[in-house]
């Protein structure tokens, strides 16, 4: 029986060298799969950071392409800044001569409204009360800062273009005869002449620029009188009118 214990201590012996290869081989392989595992996981990592980085890159791009729209922009706006300065000094130069040109337009239309008062008083009483009612719209007119200098200047050249007319037309308008409170029918040859008749036709005179007064006429029926009634009142074509006007003393 002796012969057996070599065979099984050789047995032993193999197995106990199989089982200290298997050790190693078993190593290796976890350490590989370890290390592929690492490789994934740094590819990974490599990826993301690709990744990361090529947004980073096309943020960057984008930024880029703001900025330098941002800057054409402020280019553009800057430019229109300019343009804008050299407008507003130019509508300050404007300003400034308005400015002077209002301190030189208003005492003449100060005194332009003046002398029309003046002329009014003057004049023939042709519409007296209506004409110092348009004067004194002129005055307070100039005192009114709401109101800009061209209407003032054109309200003052438009009253004085109504006092042109007074002299070039005829005409008739009714109103009340001073000193005697009568109603009358007053006929207006421009300005050489200013008669008035009664409404019943029995009396006429005439204004006196002499002697600055009403006189009678002595024939309030004179035809030619008629005749210029109703010429101004367009019932009749107009025509050469003789009227019956004392001739002036020499």
């Amino acid at each position: 029986m002796t012969p057996l214990r070599p065979l099984i201590l050789a047995a032993a012996l193999v197995v106990g060298a199989a089982a200290g290869a298997e050790e190693p081989l078993k190593t290796g392989i976890d350490l590989q799969a370890e290390l592929q595992r690492a490789g994934a996981r740094s590819q990974q990592k490599v990826d993301k950071l690709t990744e990361r980085t090529s947004t980073l890159l096309e943020q960057y791009r984008q930024t880029h392409r703001e900025l330098d729209g941002l800057k054409r922009y402020n280019d553009q706006v800057q430019r229109m800044v300019d343009t804008q300065e050299q407008e507003l000094g130019g509508l300050q130069s404007q300003l400034d001569e308005f400015v002077h040109t209002q301190r030189e337009v208003m005492p003449l239309l100060a005194r332009m409204v003046d002398t029309l008062a003046r002329f009014v008083e003057l004049d023939i009483p042709l519409l007296t009360e209506e004409r110092r009612q348009r004067v004194e719209q002129l005055g307070t007119l100039l005192d009114d800062p709401e109101t800009g200098i061209a209407e003032k200047y054109r309200r003052v050249l438009e009253a004085y273009q109504i006092e042109t007319e007074y002299g070039r037309d005829l005409g008739v308008y009714a109103g009340t005869l001073a000193g005697s409170g009568r109603n009358v029918d007053f006929l207006r040859v421009g300005r050489v002449a200013l008669l008035y008749r009664t409404l019943d036709g029995n009396e006429a005179g005439y204004w006196d620029r002499t002697e600055r007064r009403w006189k009678p006429l002595s024939d309030a029926g004179d035809l030619t009188l008629a005749e210029a009634y109703r010429v101004a009142r367009k019932q009749s074509a107009p025509e050469l009118l003789v009227l019956p006007l004392p001739v002036p003393s020499p």
